[in-house]
Formats: C-alpha cells, structure tokens, sequence
C-alpha cells in the first residue's frame, strides 16, 4: 500500500485537533495521538479499552527530538544511540510537559523511534509527539495488516494509514538506567549484550 503526503498531512493535522490515526510501524499498527494533550490521550485509552495504571510511550521521529520532552542520563542517551530508531522501547525520565495521563503518573516514560518510514514521516509532521501503543482493544491479539483491525478502532480513528502488512515482532521494553528489560521482543539478545558491556558505567 502507498502512503501519499496528502494522506500523511490529514493524519498530522488529526493529531493536532486532538485526534486518534492508525499508523503502521516495523512492528504492528500503531494508535497514534498528541502525547502531551491530555484528552487525546484519554482518547487512545478509551479506544483501546485500556487499564489507565497501564502508561503509553511516547513516539518521536529521533532521539535529538526525544531529549526535548526526556531527561536521560548520558549512559540512557548513548543506549538509544545506539538502538534507535528501531523496535525497542526506551524507559527514560520524563520531562515536565509529559502529562501524568501518559505515565500512568510515574516520573518514567517509554520512548519509541519505530524504524518505518511511514510512521517517522509521520511523527516528523506532527506538532507534537505521539502516543506510540498498538491500533488493538486491550486483550486482543496486535494488529500486522488494516484489514485485521477491530470496528472500534477504525470507527475511532480519524485516518487510517495503510502501509500493508508489518513485521509483528513486539519491541524490547528496557530502562537501561537501571539494566532492566521489562519485556523481550526483538533486538533482545543485542540489547542484553550492550548492558552486559556497559554495566560498569
């Protein structure tokens, strides 16, 4: 499927009125909203049917645009360096202007650089970052081709960008900070073996 500017411009200027847009990643479909707008992001939970103590990451188009909104430390930069963009998730500090309704509250936020040009051309046109979670209703199986998504999520996003079928594999979801990987999904083996090397940092 062919994803044309036109298309790419109606799905930023959804996010910029607070809209919810599928977008495709190297990993599964995303559910795309203004991260730092509170009612948007109520809107994603609310889509997905989603636990609000189960905190969204963040989605940028670099790691230079993901230090305006985080506060890594330098061992945190030179991880996501290293691993973004790409489909790992990084936990990292957040900044102030992250919303309480993102994190769930905690000081911590997931940052997410998806390695699809779709999705960085995408967050490169947007206002603001995105919220960066799978285009499923919490319970149900991630979502790899438009086709497979639910009536909800279709009815519930304004642009629907179709990028034909992803990769499927979940991205690792590590806070290299404290050398912790809360979930393996891909890259894993390489991210273990850059912590392994860096521990003594």
């Amino acid at each position: 499927m062919s994803v044309t500017d036109e298309d790419l411009d109606r799905a930023a200027a959804a996010i910029a009125d607070g809209e919810a847009v599928v977008y495709p990643t190297e990993t599964v479909y995303g559910l795309g909203a203004n991260a730092l707008d509170p009612a948007a992001v109520e809107r994603v939970f609310e889509l997905k049917g989603r636990d609000r103590d189960n905190p969204l990451s963040l989605g940028v188009p670099s790691v230079d645009a993901a230090l305006e909104h985080t506060r890594p430390t330098e061992r945190e930069v030179a991880f996501m360096r290293a691993f973004l963009p790409g489909p790992v998730t990084v936990v990292v500090e957040r900044d102030a202007a992250v919303p309480d309704a993102l994190t769930a509250g905690r000081d911590r936020v997931g940052v997410r650089v998806p390695d699809h040009p779709v999705a960085l051309d995408l967050l490169e046109r947007a206002d603001s970052p995105v919220t960066a979670t799978s285009a499923n209703v919490s319970g149900t199986g991630s979502v790899r081709r438009v086709a497979d998504l639910s009536d909800r999520i279709r009815e519930g996003a304004a642009v629907v960008l179709d990028g034909g079928e992803t990769g499927g594999a979940e991205s690792t979801v590590v806070d290299p900070g404290s050398g912790t990987v809360h979930r393996r999904g891909a890259n894993a083996d390489a991210i273990e073996s850059w912590l392994a090397e860096h521990a003594a940092e």
